[in-house]
């Protein structure tokens, strides 16, 4: 694997390539980095993947300066598994040598759920995988469905920029409790962690009374919030929203079946923030 920190050695390694496949990352990789790799290695070759925790991404309050950084555990683990050609690494002055000025503004999409509580998140969020887009230059790229509200901007922003590049999703890597994988799971103390897991359970339970026939979403939703609640979790949002555009489905719409997912937000002990989603179909 080929590890490079600048933009001209990254252009250098993959000139004349025309199927590349690319998954950007922030680092601290566990396995459901390295599932997303996986599946670039069956829809592309080389695989690119990046590590670059991106401050424009950060409000003011958030953790950019206590992100883990753990490159050298990254980049063993990375060569262990030999998915991927090269690594991307560059330093936040490589990629940003000046100051961003130029952003990309997102739509209504990024402005509801996460971007109602983290404003600024997703116009950072474009405004870097825009940029490493044109660093790569990839034919396909691959995006994890835990981070569903994201995967669904970026699908946006690629097709109202034309940009040629395939997006795969690829489905939430969790451990046997159900807990989705994330770095900042490495945050939570062991009690919290063995608290953690409830965020999914409760997902999923909001599907099975759907799936049964429920149609009182109000009330589902409400039950489940309670119940987070007295168990300590302080709940930036908790709702049954359309796959298509992440709207408040109408009745007409639930009659129809219309695809549903499930997203939630939270703080477990209003400290770690975790956020998780479960897609509902064929109710």
């Amino acid at each position: 694997m080929k590890v490079v920190h600048t933009i001209e050695e990254l252009r250098e390694q993959l000139r004349g390539q025309t199927r590349t496949a690319y998954v950007p990352t922030m680092g601290n990789l566990h396995e459901g980095h390295l599932s997303l790799m996986r599946l670039a290695a069956q829809k592309g070759d080389p695989v690119v993947a990046s590590i670059f925790v991106n401050p424009l991404q950060f409000g003011p309050n958030e953790d950019y300066g206590s992100y883990p950084r753990t490159l050298a555990e990254d980049i063993a683990k990375l060569e262990e598994r030999r998915d991927v050609y090269v690594l991307f690494a560059p330093s936040e002055e490589e990629l940003y040598p000046e100051p961003q000025n130029f952003r990309v503004q997102t739509p209504d999409l990024g402005h509801i759920l996460e971007g109602e509580f983290r404003p600024g998140f997703f116009e950072g969020v474009c405004t870097v995988v825009l940029k490493l887009f044109s660093c790569v230059g990839p034919q396909v790229a691959v995006f994890g469905k835990k981070d569903y509200q994201q995967l669904m901007i970026v699908r946006a922003m690629c097709k109202q920029f034309a940009l040629p590049v395939q997006i795969y999703a690829h489905e939430t890597v969790r451990e046997a409790s159900g807990l989705a994988l994330s770095s900042r799971n490495r945050y939570l103390t062991e009690t919290q962690k063995a608290k953690a897991p409830k965020l999914y359970k409760e997902l999923f339970g909001l599907k099975e009374k759907i799936l049964s026939g429920s149609r009182d979403f109000a009330s589902i939703e409400a039950d489940a919030m309670e119940r987070l609640n007295s168990d300590g979790w302080q709940i930036d949002y908790f709702t049954i929203r359309k796959q298509s555009d992440l709207h408040e489905p109408s009745m007409d719409e639930i009659n129809a079946g219309v695809p549903l997912v499930a997203l939630t937000a939270a703080k477990i002990d209003g400290q770690t923030r975790l956020i998780d989603n479960i897609e509902i179909e064929g109710y």
